[in-house]
C-alpha cells in the first residue's frame, strides 16, 4: 500500500506544478487549457493512479511541441511528464 501513498503524492505534487502553470499569465491560453485539463483527469478518483497519470501524460506531450510555448514552461512540464511516468499500479 505504500506505492498508493506515493503514487498519490506524486499526482499531488503534479497538479501543484500544473497549476503554476495555470496561473502563469506568460503562458499561452491553450497551454493553460491543457494544463487545467491534465490536472481535471489527475483528480479523477474513478480511475486508478497509472490511468489517471496516463491520461495527462498524454495531453502534455501533446502539448509540449507547441512553438509558442515558453522555455520555462516546456522544462515545467516536461518535469510534470518525468514524474508521473514513474506512477504505476
Amino acid at each position: 500500500m505504500a506505492s498508493l501513498y506515493d503514487n498519490e503524492a506524486k499526482i499531488k505534487q503534479a497538479i501543484i506544478m500544473l497549476q503554476k502553470i495555470v496561473n502563469d499569465t506568460s503562458v499561452p491560453r491553450n497551454i493553460r487549457r491543457a494544463a487545467t485539463d491534465a490536472i481535471r483527469n489527475l483528480q479523477d478518483s474513478s480511475l486508478s493512479p497509472a490511468v489517471r497519470a496516463a491520461n495527462a501524460i498524454g495531453i502534455l506531450e501533446e502539448i509540449s511541441q507547441d512553438p509558442n510555448m515558453p522555455t520555462h514552461t516546456r522544462i515545467s512540464i516536461w518535469n510534470v511528464v518525468s514524474m508521473l511516468e514513474t506512477v504505476k499500479d
